[in-house]
């Protein structure tokens, strides 16, 4: 237990948003955006923790993965304990991250889980024939127009993404087993279902620690005087360069062309996003 007359800092590491859905314009949580903050985190303060938080429904598996390492490696180096707390969502990818905390609380509303793999897309083939298009693709390689949604779907194309995401699952499902290790009350069947719960169920699953906020909790661990400091994350990307720009009232349509480029990038990682984020309701 810390001194509780002493004034101490706990950094947070605020993660909110998709994984790895990177545009120009909306930079994604990746390993890229995160690295410097998370290494300043654990390096500013003599405390012994550092706290993240995490409101995400999710998205690249492999950046997931990236954070969680970066975030036990830190933690080893610099001898600290982590503290994760789920908000409204962490679920997929969000649930992942969590995973690098020695211990995971959670909203009583929170969600929580999802522990899986998707992949989602749309067949335009009855459309093309309704437009009178041809679709014409050549390829170098038996398999590199394998699932493209403008030609009939091939059910040894299906066979071979489901063994791909099978690979994924389990690697998923090998971190949880190793960072919730003696934790999970749960069989397996549930609990890699990709089914997702609110928190109260996710504690008796063995998923998560607790139910509490970062404040309180870390006035019970710390003492009533900690104080808590936001490590801020970057902006990287193109815009943290137009927030930078002195406004012209420029229209769209007189705007460069990579800037109309980004925007419709944006517009389609924002669609993506919403869809993630509304799978859970929100």
């Amino acid at each position: 237990m810390w001194p509780f007359d002493r004034v101490s800092v706990v950094p947070v590491l605020r993660f909110s948003g998709t994984i790895g859905m990177v545009t120009p314009l909306r930079p994604g949580l990746s390993i890229a955006e995160l690295a410097g903050p998370v290494e300043k985190a654990f390096h500013m303060s003599k405390l012994p923790a550092v706290a993240v938080v995490v409101n995400s429904p999710g998205g690249s598996p492999v950046q997931s993965s990236l954070i969680l390492k970066r975030i036990r490696q830190l933690a080893a180096e610099r001898k600290k304990k982590v503290h994760v707390f789920c908000e409204d969502v962490a679920a997929s990818g969000g649930y992942y991250i969590a995973l690098a905390g020695d211990e995971i609380f959670a909203d009583a509303s929170s969600i929580i889980g999802s522990i899986g793999v998707i992949s989602a897309s749309f067949g335009f083939v009855a459309a093309l024939g309704k437009l009178g298009v041809e679709r014409r693709v050549h390829t170098a390689g038996a398999s590199k127009n394998i699932l493209d949604p403008f030609l009939p779907e091939k059910i040894e194309d299906v066979e071979r993404l489901k063994a791909l995401q099978g690979d994924v699952h389990d690697v998923f499902i090998g971190a949880v087993k190793d960072r919730r290790s003696g934790k999970l009350k749960g069989p397996d069947a549930e609990l890699f279902s990709g089914a997702f719960w609110s928190a109260p169920r996710a504690l008796e699953l063995g998923l998560i620690d607790g139910i509490s906020d970062v404040r309180s909790r870390m006035r019970e661990l710390y003492g009533d005087k900690v104080r808590l400091k936001a490590v801020p994350l970057g902006r990287g990307g193109l815009i943290g360069r137009l927030r930078r720009l002195p406004s012209t009232g420029m229209a769209l349509s007189e705007a460069p062309s990579q800037v109309r480029l980004a925007l419709a990038d944006d517009l389609l990682s924002a669609l993506e996003a919403r869809a993630l984020w509304s799978r859970y309701g929100l």
